[in-house]
């Protein structure tokens, strides 16, 4: 299963038992999760620096948490996941959250300054979905497909550039130019798709890059002839998912809870918010608390509500650990 490859201590077999029962017939927050226990102590601010794709489950988070502690502030800045790694280096954010994980060069840059590695928690599960406007018939798109709508350099083996929507097996749009919209470079949502959809090739200079993922629906939704990616929870009514076909494959899967789960969707990932802490140190109590807030049942509805997908409790249970 892909997206368990970085939290190597939780199985498969453990993951898809807890939740494949829910994720088939309606997706549910694992009932074994703990509801939040208040604690007395916690107050002063927090700041939260890093991923777009993660803004709403930030913020949602604050507000629920701020409902137990009044008197905490909460300060949400989300411009891209690379801005994450340097926030936490210079001590402007105790949070930094992102869709990907950090690369070898942020935490070698964190390391040199701590002396000690940043800490990644998993949040949530989400599936980079591939969106098109509401009114484009298509179905279903191979990752080849994929690539060679927009990608200069085809490296996951498609045969040419597709440029209109007949080329993609849309007859009914011959000659219908592709219009692509997705994110900027300092978005992790980028990195992702560049790597996995695109197998590391370079993006066309046509594509239109937004600074936030709903930047990149809303362009979607006013383009019929549009095509472009985003975090499966900003699905509107001006948009649809597309069904992907994974690289060599034949079979087309859907952006859904149960092919994330089983690892048949080829574009899941972890959601991950990072943090600092020193190994043998006491932790600051304000992040800790947060950190056990979003994986506690409420915390982990919240990802539910937003339209993300929540995590079973052996993986929580393994994330918590970390804290302490």
């Amino acid at each position: 299963m892909k997206i368990l490859r970085a939290i190597t201590y939780v199985s498969v077999a453990a993951l898809f038992v807890a939740t494949s029962t829910t994720a088939q017939a309606q997706l549910e927050v694992d009932s074994r999760l703990d509801s939040y226990q208040k604690v007395s102590g916690v107050s002063g601010n927090l700041n939260s620096i890093g991923s777009d794709t993660l803004n709403n489950l930030m913020t949602f988070w604050a507000e629920g948490f701020q409902k137990h502690y009044p008197n905490v502030r909460v300060q949400i800045e989300g411009k891209g996941s690379s801005t994450a790694p340097p926030a936490l280096i210079s001590g402007t954010s105790q949070i930094g959250p992102m869709s990907r994980p950090m690369k070898s060069k942020e935490i070698d840059a964190f390391e040199k300054k701590f002396g000690y590695k940043p800490t990644a928690i998993g949040v949530a599960l989400d599936a980079l979905a591939v969106y098109v406007n509401k009114d484009n018939p298509v179905k279903s798109l191979s990752i080849e497909q994929i690539d060679a709508i927009f990608s200069s350099t085809q490296s996951c083996g498609a045969a040419g550039s597709i440029d209109t929507w007949d080329q993609a097996g849309v007859s009914e749009w011959a000659g219908k130019p592709i219009s692509m919209y997705g994110r900027n470079s300092a978005s992790g949502t980028y990195g992702y798709f560049k790597n996995h959809a695109l197998c590391k090739g370079d993006y066309k200079g046509r594509v239109k890059e937004q600074p936030g993922s709903a930047a990149v629906i809303e362009g979607i939704s006013n383009d019929r002839y549009a095509v472009g990616y985003s975090g499966m929870g900003y699905l509107t009514a001006g948009v649809k998912l597309v069904d992907l076909i994974p690289k060599g494959q034949s079979k087309p899967q859907a952006a859904s809870p149960d092919n994330v789960y089983a690892g048949t969707y080829p574009l899941s990932r972890y959601l991950y918010l990072y943090i600092n802490k020193a190994p043998g140190q006491d932790f600051d109590p304000l992040v800790a608390e947060f950190l056990k807030y979003v994986m506690s049942f409420e915390g982990q509805t919240v990802v539910l509500k937003d339209g993300f997908i929540p995590l079973a409790r052996e993986i929580t249970e393994a994330e918590i650990e970390k804290l302490f």
